[in-house]
């Protein structure tokens, strides 16, 4: 354990501007944002609407199903976004002859395929952590006689095939520089699996939880919050969040199969608004954090420690709150929408037309139209570490701060509060002036009066 100051600013930095500088523009590059549509709720609408919904009011482009219901299929008929689609544990042993796999791409995907982007299929989901041997051992000739399938028809460059693993698949994650897989599944599964993966250019797929990983001492890490970070003593490399810390130690067993050139997907992740009294971290602030965050971490570009420079397709977990679902409340609660389609809370998924409908503080008619000049200001109850912590983050990444430096036109008055509201503002205009642009951890605040005007 340990902590850079240098290194927090830098990966706060890169989160608020990805999710503020254009937030289409972000998740509508290589590595996009899709969501997880499950479907155990007994007050859900129909998946025409669902389709739909997405297609027109978010910037969501890619979906992942669970199964290959032929109406949900068809529902996303001519919207373009992508889907992934599911195959079920108890199919798996099926797969491993050829001609049922030849059989289950003629009924499950043929019929769908000229109209609906279905772009890949999931055999399984979580197969090693059941711990059954004859599924385990089924797993991977399961997927090459799907994609040998797929070939006969012509479809194995538009469609791939992978499999979901839950994070238990690691024998050791902590560091992440000595992740490596279980013993026996290592060499005997992991690395044919890789193997296939890399020959048919397809993702190695992985379901990270940090909302399973984190204690009350590491909420702030797992939220992607301001923390101290953690320190991997083997690389020396800094964490300041948990899920590149798990997302690391894949990539580390990975490379001890080899495979360190098989892309990453973040297959499931997400936080739950509500939970059982006493659950820490269960509220609807840590899961609008999460994944707030989430999306601009995974989209920046900015990668991880031991991947730099890369971006993770990721799907969020999921897309509605399901009151089928069995075990804790939490487990209930970690959808975006309700089954009305309502935000649970806002991370700027929602196109600037549908948020207007939801939130009539964007809506023309509101008192603060968008032609009336706003500001962001600090809160005059901030503490002066949290402005001193704003200031640093945003004039690491790029805003002009000569003018609060010495001599500088806006160095006085020479206080915390002045300076941040110089850069916070000019954060907040540079960035989209929406309100979370003006949020920083709750310290700012939109105003209509020019805070210039009233420096001394």
């Amino acid at each position: 354990m340990g902590s850079t100051p240098t290194a927090m600013p830098a990966i706060i930095l890169i989160l608020w501007i990805l999710f503020t500088v254009s937030i289409s523009e972000a998740l509508g590059g290589s590595a996009g944002i899709g969501v997880n549509y499950g479907r155990l709720g007994s007050n859900l609408p129909p998946p025409a609407q669902v389709a739909q919904f997405l297609a027109r009011n978010t910037v969501i482009d890619r979906v992942k199903l669970f199964d290959t219901d032929p109406s949900t299929l068809q529902a996303f008929d001519n919207t373009g976004v992508a889907i992934d689609v599911t195959i079920s544990n108890d199919l798996i042993s099926n797969l491993t002859n050829l001609p049922f796999a030849k059989y289950w791409i003629q009924a499950n995907i043929l019929p769908y395929i000229a109209t609906t982007n279905i772009t890949r299929i999931l055999v399984g989901n979580e197969v090693l952590s059941t711990a059954n041997k004859s599924l385990i051992s089924s797993l991977v000739p399961a997927m090459q006689n799907l994609h040998t399938a797929l070939v006969g028809v012509s479809l194995h460059h538009k469609i791939k095939v992978s499999s979901p693993h839950s994070l238990a698949i690691l024998a050791t994650s902590d560091p992440p520089s000595l992740g490596r897989f279980q013993d026996g599944y290592d060499t005997a599964i992991m690395k044919p699996l890789l193997n296939f993966l890399r020959a048919t250019n397809s993702p190695f797929m992985v379901n990270a939880y940090p909302f399973f990983g984190f204690t009350r001492d590491t909420l702030d890490y797992a939220l992607f919050r301001l923390n101290s970070g953690v320190v991997d003593d083997n690389t020396g490399l800094t964490y300041t969040n948990m899920l590149d810390a798990q997302l690391d130690a894949v990539f580390s067993a990975m490379k001890l199969m080899g495979s360190t050139d098989v892309d990453i997907v973040v297959a499931e992740t997400g936080w739950p608004s509500m939970g059982d009294a006493g659950e820490v971290g269960v509220d609807m602030d840590s899961a609008r954090d999460y994944n707030k965050n989430l999306v601009r971490h995974v989209a920046s570009g900015m990668g991880t420690p031991l991947m730099p420079n890369r971006t993770f397709e990721t799907y969020i977990f999921s897309l509605f709150n399901e009151d089928l679902k069995p075990g804790p409340m939490s487990e209930r609660n970690f959808g975006l929408f309700h089954p009305d389609m309502m935000p649970v809370y806002d991370i700027g998924i929602l196109t600037t037309e549908a948020r207007m409908e939801v939130n009539p503080v964007m809506t023309p008619a509101n008192p603060m139209p968008t032609d009336v000049k706003r500001w962001c200001v600090p809160k005059p109850s901030a503490d002066v570490m949290a402005l001193q912590e704003n200031i640093e983050y945003v004039c690491a990444q790029g805003i002009d701060c000569n003018p609060i430096q010495p001599g500088g036109a806006c160095y006085h008055p020479n206080t915390a509060q002045a300076h941040a509201a110089y850069v916070m503002n000019e954060y907040y205009q540079s960035f989209g002036r929406n309100s979370f642009d003006c949020d920083f951890g709750q310290t700012g605040a939109i105003s209509t009066i020019d805070p210039s005007k009233h420096d001394s």
